[in-house]
Parts: structure tokens; sequence; C-alpha cells
């Protein structure tokens, strides 16, 4: 569905991330993991089509559909919009800017919210939302945006352990679907118990592959997770 040829990554003239091949397998569960600095979302922001790479190509197969959730400090929450609005919006592709939504997609709306646990608060201004109840939100327009390929930015930071056990199974969820979900975790526990696979990153792939593979003492030393965090302007190289 995607894949990484070589690609380096660069933002504001500085080498972030370089010299990454890969896959992400149809289907699965991977975790991007790595210090502070090591190019966690500029990675997602590459493969969203947010960041063209500098060097290397990002492959991804004919008609994909992708959706991509950046981190929530990262969007404005002041919009004088309404919970149903917001979701709504997931259908948009269908849509375009003059048309009304239908019966039936109203009822999706409506069912989306059912699934994050938000129905009741579907006419709620976006102002009044916890932390928690944003994010469940915006899962909420995922779910209409009925993507293949999920992207998602640090999803569980600020949030209370209810809210995101719930997401966590939402995404068990879209696995059993067969779509395939990228997401920026911190929590080692977390990708340990939810997730299949993991990108450790240090300004490069330390390691990639099953977790319990990646998430072994020698990987986890390299990326700095025992030794003092690797920032992204220690990197050696550049991109070609």
């Amino acid at each position: 569905m995607l894949q990484l040829e070589n690609v380096c990554l660069q933002r504001e003239g500085r080498t972030v991330l370089r010299d990454l091949s890969g896959r992400f397998p149809p289907g699965s569960l991977t975790a991007v993991i790595g210090p502070n600095g090591a190019g966690k979302s500029t990675l997602l922001a590459a493969l969203a089509g947010d960041l063209p790479p500098a060097s290397g190509r990002i492959v991804r197969a004919p008609g994909l559909r992708m959706a991509y959730l950046p981190q929530i400090s990262a969007l404005d929450r002041h919009f004088p919009l309404q919970v149903h609005e917001v979701v709504a919006l997931g259908l948009w592709p269908q849509l375009g800017p003059w048309r009304g939504l239908s019966r039936a997609q109203r009822d999706q709306v409506q069912a989306a919210l059912h699934e994050v646990g938000l129905a009741e608060l579907a006419r709620q201004p976006l102002q009044t939302l916890s932390t928690g109840q944003f994010q469940r939100m915006l899962f909420a327009r995922l779910i209409l945006q009925d993507a293949q390929f999920l992207l998602l930015d640090e999803p569980f930071a600020a949030m209370d352990e209810p809210s995101t056990q719930d997401l966590l199974a939402l995404l068990q969820r879209w696995r059993d679907q067969g779509r395939t979900v990228v997401t920026v975790l911190h929590d080692l526990a977390q990708v340990r118990e939810h997730f299949s696979h993991a990108l450790l990153l240090a300004g490069h792939a330390v390691a990639w592959g099953p977790v319990t593979e990646v998430l072994q003492p020698a990987p986890l030393q390299r990326a700095g997770y025992l030794l003092p965090a690797l920032h992204a302007h220690t990197l050696r190289g550049h991109c070609a």
C-alpha cells in the first residue's frame, strides 16, 4: 500500500530523517517511536503528502485512501462549529462545497458519534469539549473518511485513561477491518500491548518490524532510550 525508498527528509534545510526504506504491512498497527527530535512527526507529515522528500521517494498504491490526524495541539479548537458539523467534514469528498447532508449521511454522522461515545454531544460547540471529547470527535470524523491507511500523530496525548482505552479498541477494530494504521506513540507499554509492528527512529530507522523484535534492549539503547536522548541536530550525513 505504501513504501519508502531511501527517503531523506528535511525541515528548514536541516536533515531530520535519512536513509529510510521499508513498507507498512497491510492491515497492521504500526507504532512510530523514538526520543524527542527523532523525526516521528516529520515522517507522518511526509507520509500524508504534506512534506516532499528531499531525496528518495514515497510510493503509494494507486487510489489509496488516506487520512491524517495531526497532533491535537496543532488544531484550532475555537471555530464556531458544533460537534456534528466537524464530524460531517469526514464526508467532504462526497459532498463538495455546496451540497447538504442527505438523511442517510446524517445517520452516518450520528452512528460515528455513537461509536466514539459522543452521540449526546452532537450539538455541543467545540469550545465546551474536554481534550478527550475533542479527540473522540476527531476519531468520529476519521470513521466517516473511510480511509484504508490512517496516520495518527500522538492521538492519546493528554487524554484520560477511559478515553484512551476506548480509542485503542477502535484502532483494533480498524485493523480487523483490514485497515493499516500508523501511530506516533510515546508509551511503550501501549505499544507492547496493542500494536503488531513498530518503527524505532533516531534520525534514521534503528529497527522496523514486529514489536517483539523492535522493543528489545539493544535497539532501544541505540535509539537513546537508555542513554541521553539523540536529537536530530546530531545527525551525520545529508540528503543526497
